[in-house]
């Protein structure tokens, strides 16, 4: 019988040099993270090194224990993830003369790096962040999984390196304080979130997807060294019918869910009521003799609320379902413990909601599936459809002089001929765009904050560059059709962050998640799909759609994406978010002194009165407000004891 680690927190470090009071240092990186193992820990500790686990236990605990070493000792391991095809290494391992202790997959890392060394992650298939110290070679080596699906941060300043599964952990080793990366603060207003391996934290990185690192003690002078051992491989041409693309893909997906059944436990799955979440809980319910449970979220306000399409499809195939509905109270109240949660400030308001689901699903399972990754395959997001249209049109559009294109893009925004609605709706096209990716796409689909807006709000000489991240991965895809460049560059930035969510908010509640959809094999397959089958006559994910037609109801597949949207504009404008604007306004909070106090009144004051949505920009500043508090001013009592909304007020 296999047994599985399942999903837990790790976190260590090494030294050049012996750590004062490395046991106790140990046992508070090991504490702070305790939600996201609370049923079980261990740790090795030498003076130079150490490692500590936090276990998320259903089966196996007494042999199944981390840190985990191998027969002589001279290998320790510490490991977050699952790989799904270590009964399979297992067999492989055993023939070439290496002899098991246990059931466990963390077993088979140790065995498959002692086999082959770093190339062992080029066999592994799953998702880990995992620390493997090497007593022999005095070497410590982690890596993360190829899309980034589990976490792993680092501090490293040329004599002691730190990591953990969450910064925070990070923040216990002494000596290490938490400081503002001012830098980045143009892609965090701008995108929500920084898509390079530095973090708002100055000094503590991202091991990012798809990366291994080495650190070699016996070294005078040890390195840091990183290296990439696997990438979305580039667009092959393969030649196949539509028909037998579509049968591809079932069969593919259907792969990649039953490897994710194994379990000892009842699974789950969160349900949106969406086509990507509905075929993997369809899927599930036919390679399943067990009940499945599903989970969904909504609001108070229903326009906003996918839960009917979520009980409609539990009703259509069969699940134990079950849903609850958040409200302005529930989710404000709930920001501040959920960026501390997540360690930066929340990208999207779905997040929150994202926590609310999964506290409902902890209650009765310890395992869920999620349909994360399929829009960033098959071009789910309309986004991508639009800017080909725009594209197409600005060929004709752009021949006209340059100074009559600036005066039409005038007249859009102040022209009282036309109703705020349309206005809004042609300054999103190439009417009231520049030509280019930054202007068509970017600026329009994107970016909260513009980087002229930015330079006035931050009292700056010069707008800052808001999109050199997203551009690296852009112009690295050159060899890529426009669609193709489009995905994999939302695969390296926007996707990775979707994952962080995804990890944060379900370990904020012990809860295990899996993402079929990105197991890397379909991955890759998802590369060879020509741009044909992805979106057709402006349908996204069009492969996706036509291989699941006999699982769903057609109204449930073919039904107009809402994208998870979040009543945060209505919210905002009630009068019960009073307390936020203060909070927004605190002169003794971070806003305070990167952002001009006239800039940010007049546009708190402009979206308080409708003259203008900033939705998306009040919700960045608030968020970098209250991590601001939690991490760098040391004002987090300020957010202890109160109910919903009255939190912000406290203190």
């Amino acid at each position: 019988r296999i047994h599985w680690s399942r999903m837990c927190g790790i976190a260590g470090f090494v030294s050049h040099r012996p750590v004062r009071e490395a046991a106790s240092t140990l046992q508070r990186m090991s504490s702070i993270i305790r939600h996201r193992g609370p049923d079980d820990c261990g740790s090795y500790c030498d003076g130079r090194v150490g490692l500590a686990h936090r276990r998320l236990s259903i089966v196996d605990l007494a042999t199944g224990r981390q840190p985990m070493t191998n027969e002589d000792q001279s290998l320790w391991v510490i490991y977050n993830g699952e790989i799904f095809n270590h009964a399979e290494m297992r067999e492989e391992l055993q023939r070439a003369g290496h002899r098991y202790s246990t059931r466990s997959d963390t077993e088979t890392i140790l065995h498959a790096y002692e086999e082959f060394g770093t190339e062992c992650l080029s066999r592994l298939r799953g998702m880990f962040a995992f620390a493997l110290w090497d007593a022999r070679n005095q070497t410590l080596f982690c890596a993360r999984d190829r899309l980034g699906i589990k976490p792993l941060y680092y501090f490293w300043d040329g004599r002691t390196f730190v990591f953990g599964s969450e910064i925070k952990a990070i923040l216990e080793y002494p000596g290490i304080s938490p400081a503002l990366e001012e830098s980045l603060l143009p892609e965090y207003l701008g995108f929500g979130y920084v898509s390079e391996e530095r973090t708002l934290f100055r000094g503590i990185h991202k091991l990012m997807p798809g990366h291994y690192l080495t650190i070699r003690l016996h070294d005078e002078h040890p390195e840091l060294e990183i290296q990439r051992y696997w990438d979305i491989p580039a667009q092959e041409t393969v030649e196949q019918s539509d028909e037998e693309w579509i049968r591809e893909c079932r069969r593919r997906l259907e792969e990649t869910v039953r490897m994710r059944l194994m379990s000892d436990v009842p699974l789950g799955m969160f349900l949106s009521g969406g086509v990507d979440s509905s075929a993997i809980a369809a899927i599930m319910k036919r390679l399943v003799s067990t009940s499945i449970e599903t989970f969904a979220v909504g609001y108070q306000e229903e326009a906003f609320s996918e839960l009917a399409y979520a009980r409609e499809v539990a009703a259509a195939i069969g699940t134990h379902h079950r849903d609850v509905v958040v409200g302005m109270e529930d989710f404000f109240g709930a920001l501040p413990k959920l960026i501390w949660h997540e360690d930066e400030p929340i990208t999207w308001p779905s997040s929150v909601s994202l926590y609310f689901v999964a506290a409902l699903a902890a209650q009765h399972v310890k395992v869920v599936l999620t349909g994360e990754g399929s829009d960033e395959l098959f071009g789910g997001y309309s986004r991508y459809d639009f800017y080909r249209v725009n594209q197409d049109w600005m060929r004709f559009y752009g021949v006209l002089p340059a100074g009559l294109r600036a005066w039409v893009r005038s007249q859009l925004a102040s022209s009282g001929l036309l109703s705020a609605s349309v206005r809004r709706k042609l300054q999103h096209t190439f009417v009231g765009r520049d030509a280019g990716l930054e202007a068509l796409y970017l600026d329009n689909f994107y970016c909260a904050f513009p980087a002229e807006e930015q330079r006035r709000i931050r009292r700056q000489a010069e707008a800052p560059e808001v999109y050199a991240n997203f551009l690296r991965y852009w112009n690295s895809a050159n060899g890529r059709s426009p669609l193709g460049r489009l995905l994999y560059a939302d695969q390296k930035t926007y996707l990775v962050e979707l994952l962080m969510k995804q990890d944060q908010m379900s370990m904020a509640c012990s809860l295990e998640s899996r993402v079929p959809f990105l197991d890397h094999p379909f991955v890759e397959f998802s590369t060879r799909v020509p741009d044909r089958l992805k979106i057709r006559n402006g349908e996204g994910k069009y492969i996706l759609k036509k291989a699941v037609e006999d699982l769903l109801p057609h109204e449930i597949i073919y039904r107009k994406k809402m994208g998870f949207p979040t009543p945060l504009r209505q919210w905002l404008l009630d009068p019960r978010a009073e307390p936020l604007y203060a909070c927004l306004r605190d002169p003794d909070g971070l806003l305070a002194a990167y952002t001009d106090r006239a800039e940010l009144d007049s546009l708190l004051v402009r979206h308080q009165r409708g003259g203008e949505d900033a939705t998306d920009r009040i919700w960045r500043l608030l968020n970098l407000q209250i991590w601001g508090d939690q991490f760098l001013t040391g004002r987090t009592q300020r957010y202890a004891g109160g109910d919903g909304l009255a939190v912000f007020g406290s203190g």
